[in-house]
């Protein structure tokens, strides 16, 4: 279908575009931006006065909870989910049952994607069988089926020389390592932040070192393997004084964090609200803060939903046995937007806070998507900036309905969501 998308305010980080213009849309690529193609003639015409349209949203970290666990939530929910937030490319981690460690496995969740023809779905497959951390996964036929990186989730390799030959391995053939700093034993059956709070609510702490020691380790194995790291979800101000040393020699590691750690502390667990409860924890107000810095000065390269659905069974319980996690997908925009508002002194924060979600975070991961530019493929996202509104679990897509944001007002809403040229969302 031909599409013309008109009056609206165009903004492409990747192209530094941010102007009034039309956007022209064919045979499911951008065909132009500003002038119509040669003999162009649209099919339909979308006026997005008053909105911004900008490249569709690219989510490095999104559990779409199958193969195994559609109790919490399944492919058709956490897809509507997506193109209901605008996110058009998302990256699901292994730790799915049974795990993403076989490519038939591979094969059939992107088989099981395209034919809901919604998102792009690029799954990671596991570094090693099992994610136990013992045998390494055949990371080339992992790849011809589909996987864009190797990761372990949340389950951490103990024996250091599994997870050096995993990134020799890797950086043999080109591939990249999807890693979340944690120390195999620090913090291990933690469920809180370590400090005062933690302490007050007699909460068992997970410690920034178990962060830092992790990242020290990652660091000079990557300094002997030359493999290429991804570092998901930072969450300390101390580990992102280490991953800017870390860039500054030179080193080729990327990293995230999660949009949830972008505007909560571990004040916002309030008393025992497991709806906060979330992998890496909820950290002090200082990390939050270098967390805001980092994503403003580059040190940070793409911020994720982190989407991780719990259902009820797992998630309304008290606060250190309730599952970790938190929906996202459909929040991911207003809260993008809601750090933007509060750079007051930097006329490009919107730019800046898109770019964390398109075009830097496709960068990221290697993927040719989060751009509006000449024939690429159009993932289009339109939405009106200004429009309120409130956080409620019953409006939720996804089947996961706990967020610490429920009942929160923001401002952002998706209008439209063009995928691949075709349109997979109005509201």
């Amino acid at each position: 279908m031909k599409l013309h998308i008109k009056n609206g305010r165009l903004v492409d980080p990747a192209g530094g575009i941010d102007a009034v213009q039309d956007l022209y849309i064919a045979d499911g690529k951008i065909a132009g931006i500003g002038a119509a193609p040669q003999g162009f003639t649209a099919a339909r015409t979308i006026d997005a006065a008053g909105l911004v349209v900008a490249p569709g949203f690219v989510d490095l970290s999104a559990r779409l909870r199958e193969p195994g666990y559609e109790y919490k939530a399944t492919l058709e929910s956490e897809m509507q989910a997506a193109v209901q937030g605008g996110v058009t490319t998302l990256v699901c981690p292994p730790d799915t049952d049974p795990v993403l460690d076989e490519p038939g496995l591979v094969e059939m969740l992107k088989h099981r994607a395209r034919l809901l023809n919604q998102a792009h779905v690029h799954p990671l497959g596991a570094l090693t069988v099992g994610l136990k951390g013992k045998a390494l996964t055949e990371m080339a036929e992992l790849t011809e089926a589909g996987c864009i990186g190797f990761a372990q989730a949340e389950e951490p390799i103990e024996d250091t020389t599994v997870l050096l030959r995993a990134m020799q391995y890797a950086k043999t053939f080109g591939y990249t390592v999807w890693l979340r700093p944690q120390d195999p034993h620090i913090g291990r059956g933690g469920v809180a932040h370590s400090g005062p709070l933690a302490s007050r609510l007699g909460l068992s702490g997970v410690p920034v070192m178990s962060e830092t020691i992790a990242l020290h380790t990652i660091f000079e194995l990557m300094r002997a393997s030359g493999a290429r790291v991804h570092l998901c979800r930072i969450s300390s101000a101390a580990a992102l004084d280490l991953i800017r040393a870390a860039k500054k020699e030179g080193l080729p590691v990327t990293c995230d964090v999660g949009v949830h750690h972008l505007h909560m502390t571990d004040a916002d667990i309030g008393f025992f609200d497991p709806n906060a409860r979330l992998t890496p924890p909820l950290r002090s107000q200082r990390d939050r803060d270098a967390i805001r810095a980092a994503v403003l000065d580059g040190t940070v390269d793409a911020v994720c939903s982190d989407h991780t659905p719990v259902d009820d069974d797992e998630k309304l319980l008290p606060f250190g046995e309730a599952s970790p996690g938190a929906t996202g997908l459909e929040l991911l925009l207003a809260l993008m937007l809601k750090w933007a508002a509060e750079q007051t002194n930097d006329a490009k924060a919107l730019a800046t806070a898109l770019a964390k979600i398109t075009s830097d975070a496709a960068r990221t991961a290697g993927l040719a998507a989060g751009t509006l530019a000449q024939g690429a493929s159009a993932d289009v996202v339109l939405f009106d900036p200004d429009v309120r509104w409130t956080v409620n679990a019953a409006a939720l897509a996804s089947q996961g309905k706990h967020t610490p944001f429920l009942g929160y007002e923001l401002a952002g809403q998706v209008k439209t969501t063009i995928v691949a040229g075709h349109v997979a969302f109005e509201r």
